[in-house]
């Protein structure tokens, strides 16, 4: 079988859209090598990440030719090069489908935070994700939801027939399934020989950083150990900082100066207390899941996808209640018997459902309905 992908974000983005194509891809060209993936983008940032990609034997790259490059091209002449190319199966990554685009498609959808939570967007941004979310929602033959609650949102915001519509979890960097616990980053390292609380994501005000801050400030004194911030943002975050500074927690809070990469994250998560994401909506909570595959217990909340990611044993709280966040980090903090007893069965419900084997599996199964 001939697969295509726009694999714009795989060979451009180092967050979390690239990460999901490239994991994506990692598991199909594992389990399924006897495929043939061709990767379309308009442009390639080389470097160790993404050279293996163009040097794959099971891949093969294709950019632009002829007048049309960049976003013209993804848009408009994508979709002749697969056909040119006899793909039998179109598989748009990241939430869009070429125009005219004619073959098996599709589209995975990964949230629909634009919606859920439209005072984070500006509306020039808002009504170009709507527009190309609800072409591919249209166009596409297979829609994949990265989690049962994004499939939800898929059906209310844009009355997708159920039908159409399959789960498949997000694949995770296989580094989390090896028995690598990483390296520590150095600009951490005086923090992490402590004990520490992790936060990883964006700083923003969907992801609840300042509630993580008002719960510590709720936790007994003597149980106030330091909380380690992987992540950025902007206004939000600067928010934040201007709270820790008027209530003296500078040493309480600890910001990452640096990204971390994968081998940091992984130290990171395999030598933290606990896990803390009281996110109000994720599409899937990648995080969630690297810390379980990691023994890292997890404090997140009870809405949107992140019960899904975090099973039935981790610790979930109403991300809008302090008072909630802030016990069920006591518990975690001062019983170790039962901390023990979530790090096991986090870690087994982290491998039976998130499983690369498993994912690359479910995949397979959607192709094979157009094949």
């Amino acid at each position: 079988m001939k697969i295509g992908f726009d694999a714009k974000r795989l060979f451009n983005n180092f967050t979390g859209l690239g990460n999901h194509s490239r994991t994506t891809v990692d598991i199909l060209t594992e389990y399924y090598p006897d495929n043939h993936y061709l990767l379309y983008t308009p442009k390639i940032r080389h470097n160790a990440v993404t050279d293996k990609y163009t040097e794959h034997k099971c891949c093969r790259t294709i950019l632009p030719h002829g007048l049309l490059r960049g976003s013209a091209w993804r848009t408009f002449g994508l979709a002749k090069a697969a056909r040119k190319d006899g793909v039998d199966i179109f598989h748009g990554l990241s939430n869009e489908l070429p125009a005219r685009l004619d073959i098996p498609s599709v589209v995975t959808i990964h949230d629909v935070a634009f919606k859920t939570f439209p005072d984070m967007y500006h509306a020039i941004d808002r009504f170009t994700y709507d527009k190309k979310w609800r072409h591919a929602c249209r166009i596409a033959d297979r829609i994949i939801a990265i989690s049962e609650s994004t499939k939800q949102d898929i059906i209310r915001f844009y009355g997708v027939d159920p039908a159409r519509i399959d789960v498949v979890y997000q694949p995770v960097n296989d580094i989390y399934y090896t028995a690598d616990k990483g390296i520590c980053p150095q600009s951490l390292a005086q923090y992490a020989a402590n004990p520490y609380m992790l936060y990883v994501g964006s700083i923003n005000s969907r992801k609840n950083l300042l509630g993580i801050v008002k719960a510590i400030q709720l936790l007994p004194k003597e149980i106030q150990i330091p909380l380690i911030v992987i992540g950025d943002g902007r206004e939000y975050k600067q928010k934040v900082l201007d709270y820790i500074t008027e209530h003296k927690l500078q040493d309480r809070i600890i910001f990452s100066p640096e990204k971390v990469g994968t081998e940091g994250l992984r130290y990171l998560y395999s030598n933290a207390r606990l896990l803390v994401y009281p996110s109000f909506y994720e599409g899937f909570g990648l995080p969630v899941v690297e810390a379980l595959l990691s023994k890292c217990p997890v404090v997140t909340s009870n809405v949107s996808s992140l019960p899904e990611a975090a099973g039935p044993d981790s610790l979930l709280v109403d991300p809008a209640s302090i008072e909630d966040i802030a016990e069920k980090l006591k518990i975690l903090l001062t019983d170790d018997p039962l901390r023990e007893s979530i790090i096991e069965k986090g870690y087994r419900y982290a491998m039976d459902s998130f499983s690369p084997k498993v994912l690359a599996d479910r995949l397979m199964e959607v192709y094979s309905k157009l094949a």
